[in-house]
């Protein structure tokens, strides 16, 4: 079943985001970007709006607050397998979430480790949880 074309614009806008320099709270495309930034970079190359909040550090369980931030973007949680456009929540520490794009097998996230973001497969140990942007 082929995906929306917004989710497909989602994935295009992400990987457009790769080879950014990261930096906590950073929003800029091409200048610096976080996990969240990442996000809100692929929702607006779609046309679409996400707003999560700025006043967080890594060292803090935000899933709450980011999983409000996407369900207020229109987003749904979505059982199985994250697919192209999907958002995906993922817990990379007991009190450390992080989001990535999906682009299919592969995922673009911020990857503060590298400096910069990236689009790889995620490491198996991370099991993400998905959200979907409406198609309409």
């Amino acid at each position: 079943m082929p995906r929306h074309s917004r989710h497909i614009d989602i994935a295009r806008a992400a990987r457009a985001c790769v080879g950014t320099r990261c930096r906590v709270q950073g929003r800029v495309p091409g200048l610096a970007l976080d996990c969240i930034g990442v996000a809100i970079a692929a929702a607006k190359g779609a046309g679409l709006s996400l707003s999560v909040p700025h006043d967080y550090c890594l060292s803090a369980d935000n899933r709450d607050r980011l999983a409000a931030g996407l369900a207020g973007a229109g987003c749904l949680p979505r059982d199985g397998k994250p697919l192209a456009g999907d958002l995906a929540l993922i817990a990379v520490a007991p009190a450390q979430h992080h989001l990535a794009v999906c682009c299919g097998d592969t995922f673009v996230h911020a990857h503060f480790g590298l400096g910069r973001v990236v689009e790889a497969p995620l490491p198996p140990e991370w099991t993400p949880a998905a959200w979907r942007f409406p198609e309409t």
